[in-house]
C-alpha cells in the first residue's frame, strides 16, 4: 500500500514538473487557455478507432481517417464523416402534424443534394418517424409524407430518384422515450442514412 502511495506521489511530481517545463502556467488558478501547450486528443472517439484498448498501447487497426481535435481542417477520408460539414447532420425534425421542411434545415438538405448529385452511385434511405399522438395508420402515412418531402427537395436540387429508399416507421421507433413535448419534438423526424455505410 505504501508503494502505491509513493508511486502516486512520484507520478504527480513528475507530471507537475513536466507541465512547468513545457511552459504551462505556474499559477494553479490560471485558466486552461492561458498555456501555449497544444494537446492532441487520441482517444477512440476522435481517432476513428472503435472499441476499447485496455492495454493503452497505440494500435493501428487499419483506420484510414483520423480527426485531430483542435485542427481547423478535417483530415479524414470521407466528407460524410466531417463533423464540421452539414453532411454530418443526418436528422431533419418536423413540427407537430406537419410534413413541411423547416427553413433552418434547407442548408443541410442542399449539402446532401450536392453530395448525391456528385456521387450518382450513392444511395440514401429516408426513414420517417412521428411522435406517439395519432393512430398507427395515420402516423405511418405521416412518416412517409415527411420522408417523401425530403426526397422531393433533394431531387429538385440534383439527386436522382433511383438514389432513394423511403421507409416510414411512424410512431414505432422513438428516439426519445417520454410523453411530453420535449420528447415528441425529437421523435418527429426523418433520418438520412447512407446505404452501405
Amino acid at each position: 500500500m505504501k508503494l502505491l502511495k509513493l508511486t502516486a506521489v512520484l507520478l504527480s511530481v513528475t507530471w507537475l514538473s513536466a507541465c512547468n517545463t513545457l511552459g504551462g502556467s505556474k499559477d494553479p488558478d490560471a485558466a486552461i487557455g492561458d498555456t501555449d501547450v497544444v494537446v492532441e486528443d487520441r482517444n477512440a472517439d476522435s481517432s476513428g478507432i472503435s472499441g476499447e484498448n485496455p492495454s493503452g498501447l497505440d494500435i493501428d487497426d487499419g483506420a484510414e481517417a483520423q480527426v485531430i481535435v483542435g485542427d481547423e481542417q478535417y483530415q479524414g477520408g470521407d466528407i460524410l464523416d466531417d463533423p464540421n460539414s452539414p453532411l454530418s447532420n443526418r436528422v431533419v425534425y418536423f413540427e407537430y402534424d406537419k410534413s413541411t421542411v423547416r427553413e433552418e434545415d434547407l442548408i443541410t438538405l442542399e449539402a446532401h443534394a450536392a453530395y448525391l448529385g456528385e456521387n450518382p452511385n450513392a444511395t440514401i434511405r429516408l426513414i420517417g418517424h412521428t411522435d406517439e399522438r395519432g393512430s398507427r395508420e395515420y402516423n405511418l402515412a405521416l412518416g412517409e409524407r415527411r420522408a417523401l418531402a425530403i426526397r422531393q427537395i433533394l431531387m429538385l436540387q440534383g439527386a436522382s430518384v433511383k438514389q432513394f429508399q423511403v421507409t416510414s416507421f411512424g410512431e414505432e421507433r422513438t428516439d426519445v422515450e417520454g410523453h411530453d413535448e420535449s420528447a415528441w419534438q425529437q421523435n418527429r423526424r426523418v433520418e438520412l442514412n447512407y446505404v452501405g455505410r
